[in-house]
C-alpha cells in the first residue's frame, strides 16, 4: 500500500484540510496515508510506526473528520496515553489542527488540579486524551461518565499494555459503554506478545507495519562514542562547549544519575535542566518549555519522558546511558529527525555497556559507527563523581537522619526546659502571702469610714488626721482614731480626717477629746 499523494485525495473535512495548510503540511507520512482510509471506513486499526512518523495526526484525523457531522455536548473520543508529557502534546496537536472546526479537547493527567478537568467531563469536550491513573481518580466521581463514546485510541500501545498499564487499562474499559466502538492501537514497537494481547481487544483489526522491523529513522545519523563510565561527564561538555550540539537532549538511566548530571552541567556553566518522574507536573512543564524556547540548552531526562518529548528542529539526542531494551533506544533517538527531518543521535558507551550495545545493534540489524574525540583526554581523572556509592548514599542517609533526631531532641529539652521555668514562675507567685481584704474597721468604721485592721494586738498605729500645732505625737490611751477601741466611734470618730486604724486590745492615739494640747 502507498501513501497517498496529499490529504485532499483522503477526503478529510473541508476545516481540518484548511488546519492542515496552516500546519504547513501537503501530504500525508506512509503511515497517515495508511491509517487514514481504514479508519474512515470505522476499521479497528494495530498499527505499528517509527516514532517521529507522524502516528498522532493518523488518528486524530480520521476521529476528528467523523465528529464534524456528531452532535455535541458529549465526549465521543477517548485517547489512553502512558505519560503526562505525551497527553499534553496530543492535545496540542489537536488544538492546532482543529483550529478551524468548532471540536474541542481536553487534557486529563496527573500532578494538577481535578477543577478543570471536572469541568472538561461535565461540559461534555468532543475529545478527551488521559493518563489511565488520572482518568480512574475521575472515575469515582458521579459525574465522570463517558456513555456516548464511540471512539478509543491507545497510543504507545506497548506500554499501555504491559504488566504495569494492563490492569488499569481494563478497569477503565469497565467504565465505557459496552456498545461498538473503534478502537485504534498505535506504538513505536509491537512485540508478539502485545500484539497477540491487543488482537484480543480489537475486532478484526486493520494491522499496518506490524511485520516490518522497528527502526530509527532514515535521517538520523548514529553514533558510539566509547567511553570510561566516569568520564561520560566530561565528554558531554567537551562536546557541547565545542558548539557541535547547539541543544540537547540527553538521557539516562536514573532519576538520581538525571539530578546528579544536571548539576554538573550546571557547575560548568551550561544552562541545563532535568525531567523526571518525581519532578512535580509543574516543574516538567517548565522545563520541557524552557528546553523548546531555548531558555536551557540541554535537557536531562529519563525514559519515562522519552515519550512525548516533541521539539520542533530537535538537532541532537545523546544516550548518556545505554538503555536496556532496544525498543528504548528507538524512542530515544526518536526524540530527533521528526516528521521526515534529520538528526543525530550519540550514544555514550562504557566498557561494561558493551553487552546491551549489541543486543540494540542486533535488533537495528545494524553495527553503529564508533568515535574518538580527537582532543578530549580519555586518561584523566574524574573531578566529581556522577553515580555516588550505595554504601556512601545509605551512610549519607543515616548522617542525615541522625542530625534530624538530634535537632528533634534539642527541641524537645527547649520545650521542655521553657514549660518548667514557667510552671516554677506560677509556683512561686501562688507561694507569696496575700494582703488582708480592705473594708470598715469593727471600731470606729463610723467616724473614719472604714480603715485597714490592725493584724498584731499593740500594734502602734499610724496617725491618720493632722496634728495641730506642730507638736510631738503624744502616746494614746485607748482606742485607735476616729473611735475607741470597742465603741462604734462616738464624737471622737466624727473628727477623723479620713478614717484611721482600728486598735485592739494593746494602747493607741487617743481620740481628739483626750488630746492635752487641744
Amino acid at each position: 500500500m502507498t501513501a497517498s499523494p496529499t490529504f485532499t485525495s483522503l477526503q478529510l473535512h473541508p476545516s481540518l484540510l484548511q488546519g492542515l495548510k496552516d500546519l504547513g503540511f501537503a501530504r500525508p507520512t506512509p503511515i497517515q496515508g495508511e491509517s487514514i482510509p481504514p479508519a474512515l471506513d470505522g476499521r479497528d486499526l494495530l498499527a505499528c510506526a517509527m516514532t517521529g512518523s507522524g502516528k498522532t495526526y493518523a488518528f486524530l484525523l480520521p476521529i476528528l473528520h467523523h465528529l464534524m457531522t456528531r452532535p455535541r455536548g458529549k465526549t465521543r473520543a477517548l485517547v489512553l496515553t502512558p505519560t503526562r508529557e505525551l497527553a499534553a502534546q496530543i492535545v496540542q496537536s489537536f488544538n492546532d489542527v482543529a483550529t478551524h472546526t468548532p471540536l474541542t479537547g481536553a487534557a486529563v493527567f496527573g500532578g494538577v488540579g481535578m477543577g478543570p478537568q471536572e469541568h472538561a467531563f461535565r461540559s461534555g469536550v468532543d475529545v478527551m486524551v488521559a493518563t489511565p491513573g488520572r482518568l480512574l481518580d475521575h472515575f469515582r466521581q458521579p459525574y465522570a461518565k463517558l456513555d456516548a463514546l464511540e471512539f478509543l485510541v491507545l497510543d504507545e500501545a506497548d506500554r499501555m499494555l504491559d504488566m504495569g498499564f494492563l490492569p488499569e487499562i481494563k478497569k477503565i474499559l469497565r467504565h465505557l459503554p459496552s456498545t461498538k466502538r473503534q478502537t485504534l492501537f498505535f506504538s513505536a514497537t509491537m512485540p508478539p506478545p502485545i500484539a497477540a494481547l491487543s488482537q484480543e481487544m480489537l475486532n478484526k483489526p486493520v494491522t499496518l507495519n506490524l511485520q516490518r522491523q522497528a527502526a530509527p529513522a532514515k535521517g538520523i545519523t548514529q553514533a558510539v562514542y566509547p567511553v570510561a563510565q566516569d568520564l561520560k561527564s566530561a565528554l558531554l561538555v567537551s562536546l557541547l562547549k565545542r558548539g557541535d550540539m547547539p541543544q540537547a537532549l540527553v538521557f539516562t538511566r536514573t532519576k538520581h544519575r538525571a539530578n546528579r548530571l544536571a548539576s554538573q552541567l550546571v557547575a560548568a556553566g551550561i544552562k541545563a535542566e532535568r525531567i523526571h518522574g518525581n519532578r512535580s507536573q509543574s516543574q516538567r512543564t517548565q522545563a520541557l518549555a524552557g528546553f523548546k524556547d531555548g531558555t536551557y540548552q540541554v535537557l536531562v531526562a529519563t525514559d519515562i519522558a522519552a515519550r512525548g518529548i516533541d521539539v520542533e528542529a530537535l538537532g541532537h539526542v545523546v544516550n548518556f546511558d545505554v538503555p536496556v531494551a532496544a525498543e528504548d533506544y528507538i524512542h530515544r533517538v526518536g526524540r530527533t529527525a521528526r516528521a521526515e527531518a534529520t538528526g543525530e543521535a550519540f550514544t555514550f558507551v562504557s566498557p561494561d555497556e558493551e553487552g546491551e550495545l549489541k543486543l540494540i545493534e542486533r535488533a537495528i540489524k545494524k553495527q553503529l559507527p564508533r568515535v574518538t574525540v580527537p582532543d578530549f583526554d580519555y586518561s584523566a581523572k574524574p573531578q566529581a563523581k556522577l553515580e555516588v556509592p550505595i554504601a556512601e548514599r545509605i551512610a549519607e542517609i543515616r548522617k542525615k537522619k541522625a542530625e534530624d533526631r538530634a535537632r528533634a531532641a534539642e527541641k524537645v529539652a527547649r520545650r521542655t526546659a521553657a514549660q518548667e521555668a514557667e510552671a516554677a514562675r506560677r509556683a512561686g507567685k501562688a507561694a507569696k502571702p496575700e494582703r488582708s481584704s480592705r473594708g470598715p474597721s469593727s471600731g470606729g468604721g463610723a467616724g473614719g469610714g472604714g480603715g485597714r485592721s490592725a493584724a498584731v494586738a499593740g500594734e502602734a498605729p499610724r496617725s491618720g488626721g493632722a496634728r495641730r500645732g506642730g507638736g510631738p505625737r503624744r502616746p494614746s490611751s485607748g482606742g485607735g482614731r476616729g473611735g475607741s477601741s470597742g465603741g462604734s466611734g462616738g464624737s471622737g470618730g466624727s473628727g477623723g480626717s479620713g478614717g484611721g486604724r482600728s486598735g485592739g486590745s494593746g494602747p493607741s492615739r487617743g481620740s481628739r477629746n483626750d488630746n492635752p494640747y487641744k
